[in-house]
């Protein structure tokens, strides 16, 4: 079973989120929880809150399942760009010019690893010949 959390307008760049989310791509949950404690970026906090509410919305789809028991682990994360505020600053000479305050939308699946695992199906070799 999998589980996804979204974090929509986040006030910093896509860019800076998105290499606080490659540290966490793939790794378990606890680790991945381990690893954005003791990151300086800004975004790592947010990204923390973001883990634990997904790990909740995974606990309420499965009632029966303990989330420490699941191996619950970061199946996917991705970054997109969110609106952009457009700002004029003063320059030389009676100029202005354009900041562009960028935002961004993080969604982030993850997954049981046991509920990862699939069966493959048996081939029968009996009419191979």
């Amino acid at each position: 079973m999998e589980a996804i959390a979204k974090l929509k307008n986040v006030p910093s760049s896509p860019r800076k989120m998105r290499l606080v989310a490659d540290m966490i791509r793939g790794q378990k949950v606890s680790k991945a929880l381990g690893i954005l404690r003791y990151q300086p970026q800004a975004g790592a906090a947010l990204l923390e809150k973001l883990v634990l509410s997904a790990v909740a919305n995974w606990q309420q789809k499965n009632e029966d399942e303990r989330a420490e028991d699941a191996d619950l682990y970061v199946k996917t994360i991705f970054v997109d760009g969110g609106r952009m505020l457009k700002r004029l600053r003063p320059a030389p000479q009676g100029r202005g010019h354009r900041i562009r305050k960028r935002s961004n939308h993080v969604t982030i699946v993850i997954e049981s690893a046991a509920g990862a695992l699939t069966v493959a199906p048996v081939v029968s070799t009996e009419n191979a010949a």
